[in-house]
């Protein structure tokens, strides 16, 4: 469900109130990534994914086998959120889990070849709604904003 946002016009002249809010950069992240998911979830509805199913899929069609737990922690999901990702994944024939061939205790998942055609087709509508959300940026600020959000996700 999509929050309530203020008129274009008001912007956040509307908000000026929260001025505190408007400088805090990781209010400024949290506000940014809300409205990029809704955006993404709304592309991806029409494959019947969200964000978060998308990223498991995304990780799994990759040729790197990522275990339950590689994903778990690459995404910064609980355990338990992943392992239900997956199950929702495979009962619709997009991924399968297989033994890990280093380590028989573990599974990695793989995308099905059904899962690579609905990755794919999804894929557009994401980029196409990535596109959409940014807007309002250059071609060199959006990817100067993925060098600022690479080093922020995944520094430390």
């Amino acid at each position: 469900m999509a929050k309530p946002e203020p008129t274009a016009a008001a912007g956040v002249a509307e908000y000026r109130g929260a001025s505190a809010l408007t400088d805090d950069l990781s209010f400024l992240l949290a506000r940014a990534n809300a409205r990029s998911i809704a955006a993404g979830n709304a592309a991806l509805s029409e494959h019947g994914l969200r964000a978060r199913s998308y990223s498991v899929l995304a990780l799994a069609a990759s040729d790197s086998r990522p275990t339950q737990r590689e994903l778990a922690e690459f995404l910064w999901l609980d355990p338990s959120q992943v392992v239900a990702l997956v199950d929702d994944l495979e009962s619709r024939g997009l991924v399968r889990r297989e033994p890990d061939p280093n380590d028989r205790r573990a599974k990695v998942v793989q995308a099905t070849k059904e899962g690579r055609v609905r990755f794919a087709a999804a894929q557009e509508s994401a980029r196409s709604a990535e596109l959409d959300q940014h807007s309002k940026l250059t071609a060199a600020q959006r990817e100067q904003l993925g060098v600022l959000l690479r080093e922020i996700a995944f520094s430390g």
